[in-house]
């Protein structure tokens, strides 16, 4: 069974996402901030990890910056899923190393589509 790391601090989409990929197949793992996303890798590790940029204590960038120091992580596929859809912010959040960015309000039909196509 994969494993998805949902890291947002919004209980509603916490919520959603849960169930939309537990219906899925997938084995669901959450995050309310990037600090709880580091403290769960210890001992967890992803095939993909759903990442909000904006979040209390520490936000998504700093936390993919942090995951892509670690050599056992190299292989977690990361999304960022964020309001923020400035094009500077969608740039950064790619060239720090994310495999896709989707901005929010997104389809969960969608977003399982893409998130079942990176874990092929």
């Amino acid at each position: 069974m994969k494993k998805i790391l949902i890291a947002d601090d919004e209980h509603k989409i916490i919520m959603t996402l849960e169930y939309a990929f537990r219906k899925a197949g997938y084995e669901v793992f959450i995050a309310r901030d990037g600090s709880e996303v580091l403290e769960l890798l210890k001992t967890e590790i992803p095939d993909l990890i759903l990442l909000d940029i904006m979040m209390p204590k520490m936000d998504g960038f700093s936390t993919l910056q942090e995951i892509k120091t670690q050599e056992k992580l190299k292989n977690v596929k990361v999304i960022f899923l964020s309001a923020k859809n400035n094009p500077v912010d969608i740039e950064k959040g790619l060239e720090m190393g994310a495999d896709d960015y989707i901005t929010k309000p997104y389809s969960i039909k969608k977003l399982t589509e893409r998130v079942d196509e990176l874990l092929k």
